[in-house]
């Protein structure tokens, strides 16, 4: 007999089951889309084995998944995980274009949303954009997709290498009662005397960390996760930008092409909470029609680049 522990957590659990399906994206994502509403109280989540292999199940996301609420009056919890991160792994294993999918969301970026709770923006959302950096996180955000009273497509943005990276933990007692999903993660250090705020979402934050701790930078820069793009946390970056002293220079940091990943999404969402004296900068690589370099020399040139200009003050 086959033990799956999983499959044993409790006497009380429901039913655990893996699949590996072919790759033809466009019929198993369109089986999951449906499985996962015609039973909503299923957490059916579909992994590709790269993000990048969603585009050949294009016409289920654009003609389903993001707007199908809106169109077709279809709730689906449908999770999707794409691997997704600049590793060198080259221009076909890299991007989960998570830009396309930013486009695809139904907010505005000239708002602010005062005034709207964290949970209104939940129900007005067409779906759900997430590039996470904790196991913790992660917990949350897929206990989330069971306990909401509707039901919402996630998709997360899954960097292989985080699998296994040693700083990529959570405690059990962040996922114990009383904790709950962190749509930012701010810098926990004392930021008083803090000469440049990095946000950044997703992988990026443990290059920066390890990097901040080598060069020792900890007094002079902070850095702070946005784990979830879409909604946009507005009240918590508004809290968040509000503890630094005037002056601060604020960048978005990202390892993705500049007319990729999220900064054309995030630059008028978080402008909208800066003065007029504050400028929000952009940190990263430089626009590009190919998704990543295929030349490891080059994608390593790249990521030193990336380093030093985030830690210039």
């Amino acid at each position: 007999k086959v033990y799956n522990p999983l499959q044993n957590l409790s006497s009380s659990q429901q039913k655990y089951s893996v699949s590996n399906s072919s790759l033809s994206e466009f019929g198993v994502l369109g089986f999951e889309l449906g499985f996962s509403q015609h039973n909503p109280n299923s957490l059916v989540c579909w992994e590709a084995q790269f993000g990048d292999f969603f585009n050949t199940a294009q016409p289920i996301i654009d003609q389903f998944i993001s707007s199908g609420q809106d169109k077709w009056y279809r709730q689906s919890n449908l999770v999707m995980l794409l691997p997704h991160g600049m590793e060198g792994m080259g221009p076909e294993h890299s991007s989960a274009r998570m830009e396309r999918f930013l486009q695809m969301c139904n907010d505005d970026e000239d708002s602010k949303y005062e005034g709207v709770s964290s949970d209104q923006q939940l129900w007005d959302c067409n779906w759900q954009i997430m590039n996470l950096t904790t196991p913790a996180n992660m917990f949350h955000a897929l206990r989330r997709q069971m306990h909401m009273n509707f039901r919402k497509p996630l998709v997360i943005f899954t960097p292989k290498s985080l699998l296994r990276h040693p700083l990529a933990r959570s405690s059990f007692d962040d996922m114990i009662p009383g904790t709950s999903f962190k749509p930012i993660i701010p810098e926990s250090h004392d930021v008083t005397k803090t000469k440049k705020l990095i946000l950044c979402s997703g992988k990026v934050y443990y290059d920066l960390y390890e990097e901040r701790a080598k060069r020792g930078m900890e007094e002079d820069i902070a850095i702070t996760r946005i784990e979830q793009l879409h909604p946009f946390p507005h009240s918590l970056v508004d809290e968040e930008l509000k503890r630094y002293p005037q002056g601060t220079q604020i960048s978005w940091v990202q390892e993705e092409h500049k007319n990729a990943g999220s900064w054309a999404n995030i630059k008028p969402r978080v402008e909208n909470h800066l003065t007029s004296e504050q400028h929000f900068g952009y940190i990263g690589r430089g626009p590009a029609a190919s998704a990543a370099t295929g030349n490891k020399k080059l994608h390593k040139t790249e990521y030193k680049k990336l380093m030093d200009d985030s830690f210039a003050l």
